[in-house]
C-alpha cells in the first residue's frame, strides 16, 4: 500500500462515535471544545445540528456518526466538537469523546476492504490496527468535498 502522507509516521487524534473509534490528522485540528448546543438551521441536511460562534465567525456543527451513516448517539456533557481545517472551510465535528493524540506509522495503515458498489471507500484513508481494536482513518477532506457556505477561519 502507499503511503497516505509523507513521511515515515502520522500523527492523529482519536475519538469515539458510539463503540466505534475514528481518527483524522492532527493537522486539520485546530481545536477541540467541550460539548455545547448549536443553534438550528431551518432545512439543514439532517447530519447538519447547526451553527455555533467560533470567536466572532459562525461555522457549521456536523453531527459526524449522522454523516458516517452511524447511529448518532445523545450528546452529552462528555461529548466533544473536533474544530477542523478542510480547505479554507471551519466546522465543527460532533464526536462522542476524543481518546488519544496518537503516532502511526504509514505503513501500519490498511487499506479499507472492498465492499461493493453501494460502499464508498473514498471517506476512508484506511483501517489502523491496534492493540486494543480498529481506528477507522477518515478522510474528511473526501467527506465534505462539496462544502460551501462554511466559514472561513478567522
Amino acid at each position: 500500500m502507499e503511503a497516505v502522507f509523507d513521511g515515515a509516521t502520522l500523527e492523529i487524534i482519536a475519538f469515539h462515535l458510539g463503540e466505534q473509534q475514528f481518527c483524522i490528522r492532527t493537522t486539520a485540528v485546530r481545536e477541540i471544545r467541550g460539548w455545547a448546543a448549536a443553534t438550528p438551521l431551518p432545512h439543514a441536511p439532517r447530519d447538519v445540528l447547526g451553527v455555533m460562534n467560533l470567536r466572532g465567525s459562525v461555522i457549521p456543527v456536523i453531527d459526524l456518526a449522522a454523516k458516517l451513516g452511524i447511529r448518532s448517539a445523545t450528546h452529552t456533557d462528555r461529548g466533544a466538537i473536533v474544530v477542523a481545517e478542510i480547505g479554507d472551510n471551519i466546522i465543527g465535528l460532533v464526536v462522542d469523546r476524543v481518546s488519544d493524540i496518537l503516532s502511526v506509522a504509514n505503513d501500519r495503515i490498511q487499506p479499507v476492504p472492498d465492499l461493493g458498489r453501494t460502499f464508498d471507500p473514498a471517506f476512508s484513508h484506511g483501517i489502523i490496527p491496534l492493540e486494543h481494536g480498529m481506528v477507522c482513518f477518515l478522510n474528511i477532506d473526501h467527506m465534505f468535498a462539496n462544502l460551501e457556505g462554511a466559514s472561513k477561519p478567522a
